[in-house]
């Protein structure tokens, strides 16, 4: 039997960058969250750039202009799929990634150009050390901060712990 959906999903806040590895191991936890409560959770990426990266600002103003165009977290992967590329190449990578997946990639490099995306990666960042967010992915479900830029280890049964115990209760 089908799980009823709850009236608003629990949300689970991932902050993520698109220049780390520890975001692209994410990615299998994410797709069997998923898999297992469609659409009552409601996944958020949410940008914490981290200064060793010296594109990630500008992956995360692209994902949002992805976003914009209906293809955030298919853009999310494929940019993280190539992290290491990204290191090198840098902005091209990020048109030419948004251009594979079809997206109107002159609209993307335009949105890196003019900055129209800066100010929501700016709040999310803003956000992220305000709640303490040091490092990526970390994950936030119901108030609890997961820190899994150390170790991902049992973060993924803890969220389902979490989501578990909040739509028995049909809070959100």
């Amino acid at each position: 039997m089908e799980r009823p959906l709850p009236a608003t999903p629990v949300v689970l806040d991932v902050w993520c960058e698109l220049q780390c590895p520890d975001c692209r191991t994410a990615l299998g936890d994410i797709a069997a969250l998923r898999e297992r409560y469609g659409a009552a959770l409601d996944i958020q990426l949410r940008h914490f750039p981290l200064p060793k990266h010296k594109h990630a600002q500008a992956a995360a103003q692209a994902y949002e202009e992805a976003l914009a165009q209906g293809r955030g977290w298919e853009y999310a992967a494929a940019v993280l799929a190539r992290a290491e590329e990204l290191g090198t190449v840098g902005e091209p990578l990020l048109v030419e990634v948004a251009r594979d997946l079809g997206l109107d990639a002159e609209e993307v490099d335009t949105a890196l150009i003019d900055g129209r995306h800066m100010l929501v990666v700016d709040a999310d960042e803003a956000e992220g050390r305000a709640i303490g967010v040091t490092g990526t992915p970390t994950y936030v479900i119901a108030g609890e901060r997961l820190d899994g830029g150390a170790s991902q280890e049992g973060l993924r049964a803890r969220i389902e712990s979490l989501a578990d115990a909040l739509l028995s209760r049909g809070e959100a």
